[in-house]
């Protein structure tokens, strides 16, 4: 009997997760497979309980709008997941279902290198207060950076980043202050790391457009947009043209992907060429 992995949600046909996770259980030459299953929020009980009963299921990948909903559900949270307070990954261990977030991990994956090294200071704006935020939030947090969370609601912004980490000496602002340019002038960030992230969905397509002006971003930042329809983002096209450095929506996408596949299938996936034919695969 071949074992088996998926991804739940509503809506569910545009995810690349089967892409993905089918790539590397054929490169693995893994007896395997790995689904996309349509679940809606009145069926996310039935499905759970009916999983738990399958002896061939390894578990599954959770997205829009079950991230939270299905806490409930499980047995007991990983203390990462807990924390942000929402679920991606779903696995059966011992005969409980135990929920776990690669979201954060993910994300942290591309900047890994960078903060490798020690900075006087790191700050990183994050534009948006969905769920995606929540991952990316506590992630930064952890790295010790400090986050200048912007939002429609400010107020939602503040009680994000006071839940998250309460400790943390954050800010807020509307989302609309980085629409406007600024004449502000950027101090000496040598030694400095700073990072601008479009943690929502502005850009995405059929999705308003993410007015964002450039002159809020210092010299030498890093910028990195979630998105991954379409990969190549305004924001990332005109970063880049301004000389910053960018990071896609798929490199979170496959790191938070890289994890699950681990705890599904008890193996690594094969990574060695920096993931450059799957994201041929994912971009043809």
């Amino acid at each position: 009997m071949s074992i088996y992995a998926e991804v739940i949600g509503d809506p569910i046909a545009q995810s690349k997760s089967p892409a993905i996770h089918g790539y590397w259980i054929g490169e693995l030459g893994l007896d395997a497979e790995y689904r996309a299953t349509l679940v809606s929020g009145d069926d996310l009980a039935t499905y759970i309980a009916s999983r738990r009963a399958d002896t061939a299921w390894r578990g599954c990948n959770v997205t829009m709008p079950h991230k939270q909903a299905v806490i409930p559900l499980l047995d007991a949270l990983d203390p990462l997941a807990a924390r942000i307070g929402a679920v991606n990954t779903i696995v059966p261990e011992q005969g409980r279902l135990i929920g776990y977030n690669t979201d954060a991990g993910g994300f942290l994956e591309p900047l890994r290198p960078m903060l490798a090294h020690d900075h006087l200071f790191r700050m990183a704006r994050v534009l948006g207060t969905g769920g995606a935020a929540r991952a990316i939030i506590a992630a930064l947090a952890a790295e010790h950076v400090m986050i200048v969370l912007a939002g429609r609601n400010p107020n939602k912004a503040k009680a994000l980043l006071d839940e998250l980490d309460p400790g943390g000496e954050h800010h807020v602002a509307p989302l609309d202050h980085f629409a406007e340019p600024t004449d502000f002038a950027f101090d000496d960030r040598v030694g400095c790391f700073d990072l601008v992230v479009n943690a929502s969905p502005l850009g995405m397509a059929g999705q308003p457009p993410l007015v964002f002006d450039l002159s809020h971003v210092p010299p030498g930042s890093v910028i990195y947009d979630i998105v991954t329809h379409p990969l190549d983002t305004p924001l990332l096209q005109a970063a880049r043209k301004a000389g910053f450095q960018t990071i896609d929506g798929l490199a979170m996408l496959i790191g938070q992907a890289a994890e699950a596949f681990a705890k599904f299938f008890g193996a690594a996936p094969p990574r060695g060429d920096g993931d450059a034919e799957l994201r041929r695969r994912l971009t043809a």
